[in-house]
């Protein structure tokens, strides 16, 4: 069974999805998911983050509330922000409950949110990509612990330049760092369904996980970043093919073991 590997409940602060209706939603397409919860321990201190928003959760609050719903269509996983400064926390964080699967992302830059203008300022599209690839790859060697690189193409979202994707061709040294990271440090790259619905993401992301096939990754997850029911399993069938193409297996992870999605 395919699992949405990536996915947000009223656990994280920025989704009100309710964890049942998720669940039943994921029946209805027939794909199992795994819930991975923000918790990005930096964000309060970050210089244009919501005052309002705490992107932590309390890990036993949430296994409390949530293993009696796991079983084989649910995992329970975590989204941890990878940052220079939440090592040592999130090691700490991760060993609270038995978590599935820890997928590490990196949503921050220089202690700005990406999602805002801030850091882009000033820079050239090949400045503020090169520094975000530099800093991927060199966080990932320091976190090896996690078990998934989430959304590499993050920071093509909401960025101001004309051309918005991680193009191989103009960044191939930084692309090559972080999926050489993510190779030696046995960590799997998540293929990130949410933006699979436009051509040009989709034909910009193929020469990465190209790539990443040739250096030897065999294997990817598939992750809507789901913040309501409607996203679920968004361009799943897109992401497939995708995988299939390239040779590169679907997998999601139980007890922090890689299981085969068949």
């Amino acid at each position: 069974m395919i699992f949405d590997s990536h996915s947000h409940t009223e656990f994280s602060s920025d989704s009100e999805m309710k964890a049942v209706e998720a669940i039943e939603t994921a029946k209805k397409l027939g794909i199992g998911m795994v819930f991975t919860e923000h918790y990005d321990y930096d964000y309060i201190d970050c210089l244009n983050g919501n005052k309002d928003m705490d992107f932590r959760f309390n890990a036993k609050d949430y296994w409390a509330k949530y293993e009696s719903m796991r079983g084989e269509h649910l995992n329970l996983g975590v989204e941890i922000g990878l940052t220079e400064g939440s090592i040592a926390p999130n090691k700490e964080f991760i060993a609270q409950v038995p978590f599935d699967e820890v997928i590490g992302s990196v949503h921050f830059m220089e202690n700005y949110d990406l999602y805002g203008p801030e850091y882009y300022d000033g820079k050239s599209k090949e400045e503020a990509f090169g520094k975000y690839l530099a800093m991927m790859s060199e966080l990932v060697a320091k976190n090896s612990y996690i078990d998934v690189l989430g959304h590499i193409d993050y920071i093509c979202r909401y960025n101001p330049y004309d051309n918005k994707e991680l193009e191989y061709a103009s960044l191939s040294d930084g692309i090559d760092k972080v999926l050489k990271a993510v190779i030696e440090n046995e960590v799997v790259m998540e293929l990130n369904t949410r933006r699979l619905g436009e051509s040009l993401p989709l034909k910009e992301l193929v020469p990465t996980y190209k790539r990443y096939r040739e250096l030897g990754g065999k294997y990817i997850t598939l992750g809507s970043d789901a913040h309501n029911k409607e996203s679920i399993g968004m361009n799943f069938k897109v992401a497939q093919d995708f995988a299939e193409a390239l040779d590169l297996k679907i997998v999601t992870f139980r007890n922090r073991k890689m299981v085969d999605c068949k």
